[in-house]
């Protein structure tokens, strides 16, 4: 029996999904405004997130909950390694690490995965669907707003196993519709989906304070050129 878990997700997150959109590095980052810095460091973040989701859901795979919604096409992990590549050279390796909020939404994955792994499809709706949803236009506006050519730094938004969004979507929901679950745990996913909104809010909050510093500093360096030429 259809649990219509697609639709109650997306009714049940709608606050989340519009507080998400409103933190000013989003919103920044829709209007165009994109640092460089602030967005290889986002990259980086993902790309720890990522991981953890793409780990945990393959160690769970056979999970009665899980395997419906098991789509490695989905998985970013690899794109997001070719896009640090691109911002932080051969050795981004050894420049990145996860900001304190993203270790927290890390480490809740790999909580939830060792301890409820039917609460991964909360994470995995999060992130996947909103990636396939507006990828394309994200994509878009980062390659302006850096002057990116091609698809360097943006390899990220390219699902190259997905020939079709639109069809693919329609399958992930219904996959979703028919993963066996009773009442108590849709509400769960429901919470955790909240949750995990939150989580990527809070990565874009310590975002902000990065674009706001960089801000600051070029306002300074605007008053202090000014200054210098009327001396």
């Amino acid at each position: 029996m259809s649990t219509n878990l697609a639709q109650q997700l997306r009714e049940g997150t709608t606050k989340s999904h519009s507080m998400a959109e409103n933190v000013s590095f989003v919103k920044s980052f829709l209007g165009g405004v994109v640092d460089k810095k602030s967005y290889r460091k986002l990259v980086a973040n993902l790309f720890f997130v990522y991981t953890a989701i793409e780990e945990e859901i393959e160690n769970n795979k056979d999970h009665i909950a899980i395997k419906s919604i098991y789509f490695p096409e989905l998985n970013r992990k690899i794109s997001l390694s070719k896009d640090l590549e691109y911002y932080y050279g051969l050795n981004w390796m050894e420049q990145v690490s996860p900001s304190p909020a993203t270790q927290i939404y890390v480490d809740r994955i790999h909580n939830i995965g060792n301890n409820q792994p039917e609460l991964l499809i909360a994470h995995a709706y999060t992130r996947y669907m909103g990636d396939l949803s507006g990828g394309q236009i994200l994509k878009k506006i980062a390659k302006s707003a850096m002057q990116l050519s091609g698809t360097a730094g943006t390899a990220f938004y390219n699902f190259d196993s997905i020939k079709d969004d639109k069809i693919f979507k329609d399958c992930y929901r219904n996959a979703l519709d028919n993963v066996p679950l009773n009442d108590e745990q849709v509400e769960q996913i429901i919470t955790e989906a909240n949750i995990s909104f939150n989580l990527n809010m809070k990565m874009f909050q310590e975002l902000n304070s990065n674009l706001i510093k960089i801000m600051i500093m070029l306002l300074l360096s605007t008053i202090s050129n000014f200054r210098n030429k009327f001396k």
